[in-house]
């Protein structure tokens, strides 16, 4: 299946994005944990729209938990004081762009992300601001020595998210893609040793009507898997039924 323009008539009315995005993504995750991971990893889609937020430390309600003590002289209530801050001094307007990604975990010892597949939405790629907050996401993950994927088929916006990327990590010319280029996957490897860190980098140009490449994805330090997507494409538009749309 050549990869089809998906932002324009008639899959844009009949069939969109954002439906196709979430399939593509889960397609990413089956195919990964049926065919591609080796043991002791998991492949798991993660999809945030709007303002759904990630944080580092969550605080959760134990809904096993009893909100009592018991002490020599019986069961006594707990009373915790709720603690609340002052009024924020200054609120700053925001919009949080949807994210769309699949997640490669370790799963031994707990589980610890090592692996991640970025699939670029119309937001992250709509202002500056939105394209320098992705172009900081994937700086996280390199320098955690996470390898990432990302995937760009966004046809009604322009820019090159690799290239902010280069240019937030202060990089040279050379490690860039042609400004023209707005269909893209990249795929990077960081690596640490030899007397010297790296992300090892492979880009590949895309465009509409042509097959996607298999790309490798760096699975910790230790090696790589392939990732064919142009397979879990194919199988994202049988899911949807875009043969019925686009003939």
């Amino acid at each position: 299946m050549p990869l089809l323009d998906h932002f324009a008539s008639p899959l844009s009315v009949r069939r969109p994005w954002e439906s196709f995005h979430t399939t593509w993504a889960s397609t990413l995750a089956d195919m990964l944990n049926r065919d591609i991971l080796p043991p002791g990893y998991i492949a798991l889609e993660q999809v945030h729209a709007g303002a759904a937020i990630e944080i580092d430390v969550a605080t959760c309600a134990d809904p096993g938990a009893s909100a009592t003590e018991h002490s020599a002289g019986g069961t006594a209530t707990v009373t915790r004081t709720v603690w609340k801050p002052a009024a924020a001094p200054i609120i700053l307007p925001w919009q949080f762009p949807p994210s769309c990604m699949v997640e490669i975990l370790a799963t031994e010892g707990g589980r610890a992300l090592v692996a991640a597949i970025e699939l670029i939405s119309p937001a992250n790629k709509d202002r500056s601001a939105r394209r320098r907050l992705f172009a900081a996401k994937c700086s996280a993950y390199l320098s955690r020595g996470i390898g990432l994927l990302i995937i760009d088929v966004v046809t009604n916006r322009q820019g090159n998210l690799h290239n902010e990327l280069m240019e937030l990590l202060g990089l040279e010319q050379v490690c860039r893609m042609a400004e023209q280029v707005s269909l893209y996957c990249v795929a990077y490897r960081p690596l640490s040793g030899s007397g010297e860190d790296r992300i090892e980098t492979w880009p590949f140009t895309l465009s509409v009507g042509q097959v996607l490449p298999t790309m490798p994805l760096s699975l910790e330090a230790e090696h790589c898997v392939p990732v064919d997507l142009e397979a879990a494409y194919l199988e994202a538009c049988n899911r949807r039924r875009l043969d019925e749309v686009v003939g």
